[in-house]
């Protein structure tokens, strides 16, 4: 067989035995995702002994592990890039809001495992080559080790070949114990998680819904109140003398007046014994009613017999009217119907004449079946568009996204300038471009992407990401290494590197500032720049946005910080020898 076929099938397997073995569950805890990154190594292992898959020689990386390297990069750029999409919209307030307090709280876990890892070698446990591969699988981040290895060669040419065997200054040491420390790093990761949902007794449902709670806090809750006008100051006065209807504060969706429902506008004449059907926050509501009559409890709606008018949603999908206000549609004029709710992102609106349409809104509208039908021809209500999975601004954004994580930062003193890679790159674009990408681009390119086509990008990224990690620990001796050389005592360093500062900071940070459990995860992952964890955490809840809003609020300073974190240590460790 040849390579490309044989990789194919042994990724592809690595990926089913993962998956199933991430679907093994005890008392609702299971490895999810992280389970590909362990079967990964199992086919890789014995895909080395009976096959002789080999990655890497010592002249460099053999073909298939060249071809294995890049799928795993594509793989993870895809992952990143469907995060940063849909995180995009509400990052910027998100950032406003929690920000400070996520990032502070990763700066503890940084100085922390930093500390950890250059006490391991000052005790003698480790060398400096040691010190900083293990450090890097720990938080399991690549671009670290990257840098890492280059200062350790660089520093290799400068010292004398005695001094710089004795404090360890092996180039190939580095990457074999971060390979070491990589999975059980994840495991670190994932551990953390599970026992703060176990130590706090966490609700999984309740965590969730107090988040999306926390998204609409300040954005009074809708509710609807049917009002006997009996107030002769209002009777023979249009629905606009209402105060509340003509500041947009609320909504009359309906009236019904005798055995008939009518469809209000502003220039209704109100009747008495009109029952006016509104739609807004409570409080308000209640004072309307205070002007306007009394509260009754008889309920009417669309399905009342004899009545021909209709409540239905319709979806914004039309690229014309994206961006525009809704008062410039004239919707309520042209069709006799009228807009009682907007739905964007789960949250309700009163609609107001100069609230701008957004891709994917529901109007919730009222009228005759005729009347909305030819509406909704003007707003799109296409479920295909909704669905549908725009090629031309993905590839657009992977091309930006690589060329902004290419971008060389020097910093004064490290031989290697610092990048934000093909991972944190990609991830910082995609969440500028689905926040500020439409109205850059006129509204004709639809940055944002349907629920079905990120959680496909998502996953397929992150198991091909995580599958050949595993396949290339595998491959590449990892069973030998730990059991017959110095694995064991990398695993081991690894491992207090990532649990004991993620652990520690987990319990004060839930319990003292009190962040919400599903953002915890994501900021813990975030603080390792862990795809694998991240993609653990967002498998927590149904929807991942808490998690997935954690991790990349505290992503881009752990990047600049973990890639920076190993150099510095290089340093210090120098700088104390006395060489």
């Amino acid at each position: 067989m040849s390579t490309i076929p044989f990789l194919t099938l042994v990724i592809s397997v690595a990926a089913v035995l993962g998956i199933l073995l991430g679907e093994v569950r005890y008392r609702g805890i299971g490895l999810g995702i992280g389970g590909v990154l362990f079967s990964g190594i199992l086919v890789g292992h014995f895909s080395h002994e009976w096959f002789g898959l080999t990655i890497r020689t010592a002249e460099g990386a053999t073909e298939a592990g060249s071809i294995l390297g890049y799928v795993q990069e594509f793989g993870l750029i895809l992952f990143v890039y469907a995060i940063g999409v849909q995180v995009g919209p509400s990052f910027f307030s998100s950032l406003r809001s929690m920000g400070a307090k996520l990032v502070g709280w990763v700066l503890l876990i940084i100085v922390m495992g930093c500390s950890i890892a250059m006490a391991l070698h000052f005790m003698g446990i480790v060398k400096i080559d040691a010190m900083v591969g293990m450090y890097s699988g720990a938080i399991t981040n690549t671009p670290a080790l990257g840098a890492a290895n280059q200062m350790i060669m660089d520093m290799r040419q400068v010292l004398d070949p005695a001094v710089a065997d004795e404090l360890g200054f092996d180039s190939f040491v580095v990457p074999s114990a971060y390979a070491m420390a990589y999975p059980f790093g994840v495991c670190g990761i994932l551990l953390t998680m599970i026992l703060l949902r176990i130590i706090f007794r966490v609700n999984i449902e309740a965590a969730g819904q107090a988040y999306l709670d926390s998204k609409t806090q300040g954005q009074a809750k809708i509710n609807t109140l049917n009002i006997i006008v009996h107030n002769q100051e209002y009777l023979g006065k249009p629905l606009s003398a209402i105060e509340g209807i003509k500041n947009e504060k609320f909504v009359c969706s309906r009236i019904k007046r005798g055995d008939e429902l009518v469809v209000p506008h502003p220039e209704t004449v109100l009747q008495e014994g009109d029952v006016v059907h509104l739609v807004g926050p409570k409080d308000v509501l209640e004072e309307a009613a205070n002007h306007l009559g009394e509260i009754t409890s008889s309920v009417f709606t669309t399905s009342t017999r004899g009545t021909n008018k209709v409540v239905q949603r319709i979806v914004v999908t039309n690229r014309d009217v994206i961006g525009r206000p809704i008062g410039d549609l004239h919707l309520e004029e042209r069709f006799d119907i009228v807009s009682s709710r907007l739905l964007r992102a789960g949250v309700q609106f009163i609609p107001s004449h100069d609230m701008k349409l957004q891709f994917g809104d529901y109007l919730n509208v009222i009228g005759t079946q005729e009347n909305i039908t030819a509406a909704a021809k003007i707003i799109g209500n296409s479920s295909v568009e909704l669905h549908k999975v725009a090629m031309l601004p993905l590839f657009i954004g992977l091309i930006l996204g690589i060329l902004l994580g290419s971008i060389p930062i020097p910093v004064s003193g490290v031989p290697a300038p610092m990048k934000l890679g093909i991972a944190g790159g990609p991830l910082v674009m995609a969440i500028l471009l689905a926040r500020f990408g439409a109205p850059l681009t006129g509204n004709r390119i639809r940055w944002a992407m349907p629920a079905a086509g990120l959680s496909a990008l998502r996953e397929i990224g992150i198991t091909l990401f995580l599958s050949i990690v595993g396949i290339c620990a595998g491959a590449n001796g990892f069973w030998q290494t730990l059991t017959e050389g110095p694995g064991l005592t990398w695993v081991w360093c690894g491992l207090f590197v990532t649990f004991i500062p993620l652990f520690v900071v987990g319990l004060l940070a839930y319990k003292l500032s009190k962040v919400n459990y599903l953002v915890l995860c994501g900021m813990i992952a975030g603080s390792q720049t862990d795809p694998p964890a991240l993609a653990f955490a967002n498998g927590l809840y149904s929807n991942p946005e808490a998690s997935s809003l954690g991790y990349a609020t505290v992503y881009p300073v752990t990047m600049f910080l973990r890639i920076l974190s190993p150099q510095v240590m290089i340093i210090i460790a120098v700088l104390a020898a006395g060489v």
